[in-house]
């Protein structure tokens, strides 16, 4: 089955994850694109933070984007979220919410601020993170320069202009 018309499928049926978003973090006056699932970790790095004490700072997310169970893309540092057919965007964090529980990391609201490709991902000018579980790191931050991955899952949601 072409992506394309998987991604379109989703769109159809994304509907009903978009409506249970906080306002916080909506983009009324965009359409959906498509909505995929999001599996994979978030990579934390031991660091000094601004008062000097070793705190975990998020690094970058390794996930992969999958539609109907079926991997469709990655996702990875930037932060950016690529597709098999070649399309990507990369986007900023302009608004957050906070995830179900204290283990969760935050839903987002995201401003595409480069894309490339014709592909599915075309036309995608804000990117939601929501349904979030895990992700967020444990522990103590000892040693500066050690990595902590955390394994997450999430749901992103690509809005644009378009119909």
């Amino acid at each position: 089955m072409p992506l394309f018309f998987l991604v379109a499928l989703a769109a159809l049926f994304s509907g009903q994850v978009y409506a249970q978003v906080p306002s916080a973090i909506a983009v009324p006056d965009q359409n959906i694109v498509t909505t995929l699932h999001a599996e994979g970790a978030q990579v934390y790095e031991c660091m000094a933070g601004p008062d000097k004490k070793l705190v975990w700072q998020a690094r970058e997310p390794i996930a992969t984007l999958l539609l109907d169970g079926k991997t469709s893309g990655r996702h990875y540092a930037g932060p950016i979220w690529e597709l098999v057919d070649g399309s990507a965007v990369t986007a900023k964090a302009v608004a957050n919410s906070p995830g179900a529980t204290s283990n969760d990391i935050l839903w987002l609201k995201l401003e595409v601020t480069s894309q490339r490709g014709n592909g599915g991902l075309y036309g995608v000018t804000s990117v939601q993170r929501i349904n979030t579980k895990g992700g967020m790191a444990q522990g103590p931050c000892d040693s500066a320069g050690t990595y902590q991955s955390v394994p997450y899952s999430a749901d992103y949601v690509f809005l644009g202009n378009g119909s």
